[in-house]
């Protein structure tokens, strides 16, 4: 069955007269994050219905796509941990991903069709004269079937209704690209990247760079922001049991660790929490700072930035 309909099933209560079956536990406020484990062949829309019903949580978003084909970490944000979904999105990320050579697909994945072939195969040599043109701050074209909008419409809408998608190349910064594993059909990379950078991209750019072609056959992230794999769970432990799913939680400011942590009294705490600026004093207190969070009594209270002393709240928690 497919997850679509396994979802539509799911939420079709019983018909029959005198059928017993039993009602929806009641949305519930939940706040944390839970970083799933994503299994390949889910949607990353269908892993947040997954998370928010193991929890009853009232409210979920996740902190960037990840392709179905793809599988790994997909942090998931529950209540008013939705709040600091930018800074994960906005973190280093990495990723183990294998590239196929010797074909070229128009998804630039195993999942599209196959628009141009070579007999050439390249030496683990030639693959690694060739990685620092891809690291540092390159210029990269996007996928024609990604998330990218042309005039307000989906780049993969567009390709998909056969539409000539043409995308200009953008900066992305990649901080390392090395190999893993080579044989004479396939090579493995690890990748440490910046936001916006499409790992397909990499893997079609290389195959043309090394004149062979390649497209990614396997594909796994492994870490977004703040967020390791040891921080994971897997879809399966979450459907364990109520206390599996809640040992999964990680405080909402867990998403916060990359940037500084400013303390505040009850009083500051009280002004943050009414969207009022508070001077920071004492003889270490940061003057300037682009984004600070800060916390009282261990509760967080707030994100915003510094200026000049003075703290400025941007989004305030209701904790």
């Amino acid at each position: 069955m497919s997850e679509v309909a396994a979802a539509e099933d799911a939420a079709l209560p019983a018909q029959d007269e005198g059928r017993s079956f039993t009602p929806r536990p009641k949305k519930r406020d939940v706040h944390g994050w839970v970083v799933l484990d994503k299994p390949v062949g889910m949607t990353s829309t269908h892993a947040v219905s997954v998370v928010k019903r193991a929890f009853s949580a009232k409210k979920a978003g996740h902190a960037g796509t990840l392709d179905p084909l793809a599988s790994g970490l997909l942090p998931i944000a529950l209540g008013e941990a939705t709040k600091t979904v930018p800074f994960v999105m906005d973190g280093r990320k990495a990723y183990q991903f294998t590239v196929a050579w010797g074909s070229q697909t128009d998804t630039d994945d195993t999942e599209g069709k196959v628009i141009a072939t070579s007999e050439t195969r390249p030496e683990e040599a030639a693959i690694t004269a060739l990685l620092p043109r891809f690291t540092g701050t390159i210029q990269q074209v996007p996928p024609k079937y990604s998330a990218i909008k042309i005039a307000g419409e989906r780049a993969y809408d567009l390709a998909r209704e056969g539409e000539e998608v043409t995308l200009q190349a953008r900066p992305v910064e990649i901080d390392a690209l090395r190999i893993v594993s080579h044989s004479a059909e396939t090579t493995t990379f690890e990748a440490e990247c910046g936001k916006g950078t499409y790992v397909r991209a990499i893997a079609r750019d290389l195959g043309l760079a090394l004149g062979c072609l390649g497209h990614v056959a396997h594909l796994r992230r492994t870490r977004v922001g703040p967020f390791s794999v040891a921080d994971a769970a897997s879809v399966e432990s979450l459907r364990e049991s109520p206390e599996a799913a809640t040992a999964a939680l990680l405080p909402v400011k867990t998403a916060l660790s990359l940037i500084p942590e400013i303390v505040v009294h009850r009083d500051a705490a009280l002004r943050l929490k009414r969207g009022q600026s508070v001077l920071l004093r004492g003889r270490d207190a940061p003057v300037e700072a682009q984004a600070v969070y800060a916390t009282s009594g261990g509760v967080l209270i707030a994100t915003g930035s510094i200026d000049n002393g003075e703290l400025v709240p941007h989004r305030v928690f209701n904790l």
